[in-house]
């Protein structure tokens, strides 16, 4: 493997690539159509009713994962890993909210709990896999980011100059970036098959989103964006599982756990 200090260069050449990029680029704004979802019906007075339902399952992995914080694996990652459950916990009314009325004002409370738990994954990778010191040191500034990133969006859509450059770049820098540390560098506690399988269930979800009309039309029954929630929910599921070690049991005296047996960059 190649030295350290080239690798986190690497690191450093794709972000600034790709935030440059974003500024070379004209403005982005919100596409009208993008509240124009496929499957708009109404179930016991609920409006668009499986886009609002599916939203929910955000709120039940985040309380999960809060109280499953005693099997947190690495403590030094604590911090980061309340942060990921809280924003995925809030991302569930959150986006209900916006579900059951979709509009711009309304996809803001969506958008911003997303980009507080995007920022917490995204630090404890760096944490995890590049510097400690340096993955602490972000995560506010990271959530910080996330924030002003969607406040950017609605005060210029407000503005009739809708941008969404910066909100691009917080939501899919951290994807091509976390692919990359997991492959240059050893993790030290997080667990790297967990960390594959949220960016797989993440992409699909993509996939799902921009095939709403056509998974609905197929299925009759469940959209894609529908079916988006479904699979974003089971990403941050993987996300919540990659910073956890094994239940623990009963155990005689003078044995030891499973989770005492792991050793930095085996998982």
């Amino acid at each position: 493997m190649i030295e350290s200090a080239p690798r986190r260069l690497l690191i450093g050449a794709v972000s600034a690539a790709a935030i440059a990029a974003a500024l070379w680029l004209d403005r982005i704004p919100q596409d009208p159509g993008y509240h124009a979802f496929a499957d708009r019906n109404a179930l016991f007075g609920i409006p668009i009713f499986w886009n609002v339902a599916t939203s929910l399952p955000f709120l039940l992995v985040g309380l999960i994962g809060l109280a499953w914080r005693s099997r947190l694996q690495v403590q030094a990652l604590q911090t980061q890993y309340l942060v990921l459950c809280i924003g995925a916990a809030l991302v569930g009314p959150g986006s209900a909210y916006y579900h059951w009325a979709p509009s711009t004002p309304t996809l803001v409370w969506d958008r911003l709990p997303m980009t507080v738990a995007f920022a917490a994954l995204f630090s404890a990778v760096i944490q995890d896999r590049m510097s400690e010191r340096i993955g602490r040191m972000l995560l506010w500034p990271l959530v910080i980011a996330g924030i002003a990133s969607v406040a950017w969006w609605y005060g210029s859509e407000l503005e009739g100059r809708g941008d969404l450059r910066p909100y691009a770049v917080v939501q899919f820098l951290p994807m091509l970036l976390i692919p990359l540390m997991l492959l240059l560098f050893n993790g030290r506690g997080l667990r790297a098959a967990s960390l594959w399988a949220t960016l797989a269930a993440y992409v699909l979800a993509k996939v799902a989103e921009y095939c709403d009309a056509a998974i609905y039309g197929a299925t009759g029954f469940l959209s894609g964006h529908s079916l988006k929630h479904l699979l974003a929910a089971l990403a941050v599921w993987w996300a919540v599982r990659a910073f956890l070690g094994p239940r623990t049991t009963n155990l005689r005296p003078g044995t030891k756990s499973e989770s005492a047996n792991l050793r930095p960059g085996t998982n």
